[in-house]
């Protein structure tokens, strides 16, 4: 199988969530792999990367709303399994095809080596090193995490090539996720029925979106909405545990004592070449990953969008409406929020070096109550913000470093970052906030 190896590599380095040729010219029309490219293999490296280094003022409600669940999605069961380049791939799985809540036809094929599952290898027993210990560069973006008194930053140069960590944290088990493609990061609690899951990638998109899968069902399951799709678990959701990202450089400015991923039996400096050189610069996602025929319009594609959901509510706030205002104030279902904006955040996935990107800043979105009562936010530039009620100055991480409310943090609402795109495709009758 050595002759192989070669293609492995290659095919490894060009899809991190089954990406097509990442340099490729953004404004043309990428060939779509197809399962006759698709190389059956028993043995292949591991992925390598290359070393680097408006305000809305609306009266807000303060009453807490009665909590409203997301609908339970319609499970089919009997039917054919998959068929053609699907079957091939799968043909070894025990997933339970006859028991799903989407077409089979919905899925593709984003790997293009044999087997697929795991090819992009996730993190199973991750370990974290003193945020003072780290090298990163203040650009770099990452994933924030923090539960309880603990908080974790797991750069996205990190998880571009490996999508899936497994972690733990204070006795809780965390599923953290993301998919360049859509750049989606969500964190998951992964025990359902009082089972700890472990997650793995699947190989398979559906909607240019990382499918994932557990080893105890073999069940597959959607990234973003953590819907289970196709197995014993279809219908199932894991409950969402809120995360952002942000820059490394606010991330140990405002958690010093927070910890960082540490690279698993490898160099840091062997992470950090993003294998999706232009991808944002493109005017529309991949076509052999996504239908264009949905493709929603009113907003660039690959915009970046604040994805909130609240009580089963979502509602998107366009990178571009959210820095024009640095701070929008909002009331959705029921809750008021506010959406923060600051600059300091590198686009990890257009420059060839994840940290090189330029500046899109970070978006982070808030339950803005404190002590019951709803405060308004205002920018001060510098990505500071002043409230109206108490003239406090907060940070975008939430957390106020001056005047009387020092040492209050706000509560972070469910939110993503993703593309406007698949924002759009997975919320198709969310509300949007604009001009």
């Amino acid at each position: 199988m050595k002759h192989l190896a070669p293609l492995v590599a290659a095919a490894l380095a060009l899809s991190a969530c089954g990406g097509s040729e990442p340099s490729a010219d953004p404004t043309a029309a990428p060939v779509a792999p197809t399962a006759t490219a698709v190389v059956e293999a028993t043995e292949a490296p591991g992925p390598t990367a290359a070393p680097t280094a408006v305000t809305a003022d609306p009266t807000p409600d303060t009453s807490t709303p009665e909590a409203v669940s997301l609908p339970t999605p319609t499970v089919i069961t009997g039917g054919e399994g998959p068929t053609g380049d699907l079957a091939r791939v799968s043909a070894d799985w025990a997933t339970d095809w006859s028991t799903r809540t989407i077409d089979l036809d919905e899925l593709r094929i984003g790997i293009q080596v044999i087997p697929i599952r795991d090819r992009i290898p996730p993190i199973d027993d991750p370990e974290f090193a003193p945020a003072a210990e780290a090298g990163w560069t203040d650009p770099e973006p990452g994933l924030l995490l923090v539960v309880g008194e603990t908080a974790r930053f797991y750069p996205l140069a990190m998880l571009i090539v490996h999508e899936i960590v497994n972690d733990e944290i204070e006795g809780r088990p965390v599923l953290v996720t993301y998919c360049p493609l859509c750049n989606s990061a969500l964190v998951f609690d992964p025990v359902i029925n009082g089972r700890r899951l472990r997650f793995g990638t699947s190989g398979l998109l559906r909607n240019s979106d990382l499918v994932m899968w557990d080893d105890a069902t073999e069940s597959l399951w959607q990234q973003i909405g953590g819907e289970g799709l196709v197995g014993s678990f279809a219908g199932h959701r894991l409950d969402v545990i809120p995360s952002a990202i942000v820059s490394w450089g606010d991330f140990k400015s405002g958690y010093p004592d927070g910890t960082v991923l540490a690279p698993p039996g490898r160099s840091t400096s062997s992470y950090g070449r993003n294998p999706y050189v232009r991808y944002t610069s493109r005017s529309a996602p991949i076509p052999g990953f996504f239908d264009s025929t949905i493709l929603d319009d009113r907003y660039p594609a690959l915009e970046r969008t604040v994805g909130v959901t609240v009580n089963g509510h979502n509602k998107a706030y366009p990178f571009s409406v959210v820095q024009a205002n640095e701070a929008v104030n909002d009331t959705v279902a029921g809750v008021p929020v506010v959406v923060l904006w600051s600059p300091g955040t590198a686009d990890a996935l257009d420059s060839p070096v994840t940290a090189g990107g330029a500046d899109i800043g970070s978006a982070l979105a808030f339950d803005r109550r404190v002590d019951g009562e709803a405060l308004e936010f205002a920018p001060i530039g510098e990505g500071r913000f002043t409230d109206d009620q108490t003239g406090s100055t907060w940070n975008v991480l939430g957390q106020a470093v001056e005047g009387e409310l020092t040492g209050t943090r706000l509560e972070p609402v469910v939110h993503t970052n993703e593309f406007w795109f698949a924002w759009a495709a997975f919320h198709p009758n969310g509300e949007v906030f604009g001009p």
